[in-house]
């Protein structure tokens, strides 16, 4: 009797080269069964090549991944049923109308009337409803991006990669997406996520991987990944004609006309010790605000 594999996707050493690009640098890490996990990483950092390897699109140059167990090159259709991929681009054919492509894909599946019900749940969660019989050719560019959400989990995959899946949609679409999102993921579903909307990996994923240049610079729990570097800002309204001291200047994180961010080490830049600069230069100020560092600020400290 085989043992369900404990990963829901395992990618182990996988590398990928365009003629004297190296893509990817021998990439390792599992994604676990039932796990909301974020994919990030600048552009060409390595992101799509990976996504188009597990998709089975992009051939490796070296490695393996496998989806529940099953290898994306040995067990191609397996390893594919088991996945839904929302891709970046708009790839749609014109001349269907909504429920007609989504019958259409369900049948690529093997699935019949039978996927039906869900068919047309996935419409009303989407807030599709009032377009099932319109052509996907009058569509809008955020009802298209609906459309391609309902393909890849019209055979309910246990596993879903979400690439880039609320880039350029309105807000409508986000919330909607996200609250089907949460209820397939608290019923099992492994929901892979990619985004440049770094305040969306912060409040869904649980773990998160940074890959930058082909190689992952970090893999951690997103609460690990916000606490991993001990720093906080803090914003300053400078009075009119008031100017930041020249001690303080590099620690300058950015700045616009009267307001300055200053980037503080925990233990070698207490806030007490930064008024005290100020109040000795004489510089007024207007207004202070402190924050803590976000999922972006790591981003950045990481790929930068």
């Amino acid at each position: 009797m085989t043992t369900p594999s404990p990963e829901a996707l395992l990618i182990d050493g996988v590398a990928k080269s365009y003629g004297p690009v190296q893509a990817l640098k021998g990439v390792s890490f599992s994604i676990r069964r039932g796990e909301f996990f974020g994919l990030l990483g600048p552009n060409g950092a390595g992101k799509s090549t990976l996504i188009n390897i597990i998709a089975g699109l992009t051939r490796l140059d070296r490695g393996r991944v496998l989806v529940l167990g099953q290898d994306t090159v040995r067990d191609f259709r397996t390893a594919r049923r088991l996945l839904g991929v929302v891709p970046q681009e708009l790839v749609f054919d014109p001349f269907f109308k909504v429920v007609e492509v989504l019958r259409i894909q369900a049948g690529y599946y093997g699935c019949g009337r039978e996927s039906w019900p869900w068919i047309d749940e996935m419409l009303e969660r989407l807030e599709l409803t009032d377009k099932r019989t319109t052509s996907m050719r009058a569509l809008s560019g955020g009802m298209k991006r609906r459309v391609l959400i309902a393909q890849a989990l019209v055979h309910r995959p246990p596993v879903v990669i979400l690439d880039e899946p609320t880039a350029g949609v309105d807000v409508e679409l986000r919330r909607a997406l996200w609250s089907f999102m949460r209820d397939l993921h608290a019923q099992g579903t492994t929901v892979v996520l990619t985004t440049h909307y770094l305040e969306e990996a912060q409040e869904m994923c649980e773990r998160i991987a940074i890959i930058d240049h082909g190689e992952v610079k970090a893999l951690e729990t997103t609460s690990q990944l916000l606490s991993r570097h001990p720093f906080r800002f803090l914003r300053l309204k400078l009075a009119e004609g008031a100017e930041l001291p020249e001690e303080l200047r590099p620690l300058v994180a950015s700045q616009s006309p009267g307001t300055v961010e200053l980037r503080l080490e925990t233990a070698r830049h207490p806030i007490a010790g930064v008024f005290e600069k100020l109040r000795r230069a004489g510089v007024a100020i207007e207004d202070v605000h402190t924050r803590e560092p976000d999922l972006e600020d790591i981003f950045v400290e990481l790929t930068s």
